[in-house]
């Protein structure tokens, strides 16, 4: 008769672990690479597409398979998965690279545009060793956050809000206040040095 007691605890002890891994999924952020055929021919993608690093001579576009995804004049790529919920958060560590953005963008943006550029991307840009944000071309600057070695990206879509997050010290940089009218992924445009992306992370406790 005790079977059935022995039977209904594993099974409950099962439940519990079934959620707790569901509620660690649901803490962690996407998990993303980068979309190849998406890379502007300046770019190489590498580590089994979760970096990226500048070509000063690029690949010949006309040597490139032809591809309607590939960003055509800026040095852009996007990762591969789409963001349509949740908050999710990211790392990126900087090598080598002084000039360089980080963000999202609409999925479906114009692949003759840059990231900052127009109003369906959000970025947080380095250059000149200061950092700003970026949107329809309109810079902003932000104090607080010198040159990096590795920087979070926190996303909450139903908030509309993108953060920049100082790893060392866990804490929100910056936020900017967005306007998601769709899926977004997350972009990266590059002009020296590499990154290195980190995804399917947890959000960091406090933020």
């Amino acid at each position: 008769m005790a079977l059935p007691f022995v039977r209904s605890h594993c099974l409950c002890r099962w439940g519990a672990r079934r959620l707790r891994v569901a509620a660690a999924e649901a803490r962690r952020g996407i998990s993303f690479k980068l979309e190849e055929k998406t890379a502007h021919s300046s770019l190489a993608l590498f580590r089994g597409d979760t970096g990226v690093k500048y070509r000063i001579v690029g690949l010949e576009p006309t040597k490139l398979a032809l591809n309607v995804e590939r960003f055509r004049e800026w040095a852009v790529v996007l990762a591969d998965t789409a963001v349509t919920s949740g908050r999710h958060y990211w790392e990126v560590t900087v090598k080598r690279s002084h000039q360089f953005r980080i963000g999202v963008a609409d999925v479906d943006m114009s692949r003759d545009s840059c990231i900052g550029v127009d109003d369906r991307s959000w970025v947080f840009m380095y250059a000149q060793r200061k950092w700003h944000t970026m949107l329809a071309k309109e810079k902003a600057p932000i104090e607080g956050l010198g040159q990096p070695e590795k920087v979070g990206l926190l996303l909450e879509y139903e908030a509309q809000k993108l953060s920049l997050v100082d790893v060392s010290r866990v804490a929100v940089v910056h936020t900017l206040q967005t306007n998601f009218r769709g899926p977004v992924v997350p972009a990266f445009a590059l002009w020296d040095g590499e990154l290195l992306t980190h995804s399917g992370l947890e959000v960091p406790k406090g933020l």
